[in-house]
């Protein structure tokens, strides 16, 4: 983004390659594929696509058995994403979304706080010292387990195992 950014202002933007990238969302659009997702793809790196790859696999668990449940009611496709929709689970994720996004402007702000940063530092210390998962052949290995468990309460609240809305008593 900085690098169009800097191509507008400077009116030094490398329009052949703009138009490329506009003739490959045509392709792609056309074929039935949806360019945004495509780019993003293409974009992200591993690290940063692959959290989103397992969110629509847990996305499509869900929806398979959403197909199940709602057999009976014989409802379109929209009717069933839209059932689908309107549920804890999307709340759920979106909370998901947004508490990744405000830990990270938390994480941001502790360091222009002095005694927060300082605090912020001591930790970073200690794990340096003390934390066998923090550098070397396993250091990921610790984030993906509270990654799973998060998966996993998604799946669980998505197939209505947990947070189940009930109706209410009149």
């Amino acid at each position: 983004m900085s690098y169009i950014i800097k191509g507008i202002l400077s009116h030094k933007l490398p329009w052949a390659l703009v138009l490329l990238g506009a003739m490959i969302a045509v392709v792609l659009e056309m074929s039935g594929i949806p360019s945004l997702a495509f780019a993003v793809g293409v974009y992200l790196p591993l690290a940063s696509s692959s959290p989103i790859f397992v969110g629509g696999m847990v996305r499509w668990l869900v929806d398979r058995y959403l197909k199940v449940k709602f057999r009976h009611k014989n409802l379109s496709e929209t009717e069933l994403t839209a059932e689908g929709d309107k549920s804890p689970r999307v709340l759920l994720a979106s909370g998901y979304i947004a508490g990744g996004a405000i830990t990270g402007i938390v994480i941001a702000a502790k360091e222009m706080v002095n005694p927060l940063a300082a605090i912020g530092h001591r930790i970073e210390e200690w794990q340096t010292a003390h934390n066998p998962f923090l550098s070397g052949a396993y250091a990921d290995l610790l984030a993906l387990i509270p990654f799973f468990v998060i998966c996993l309460l998604l799946y669980l609240v998505g197939r209505d195992l947990l947070l189940v809305t009930r109706p209410r008593a009149q």
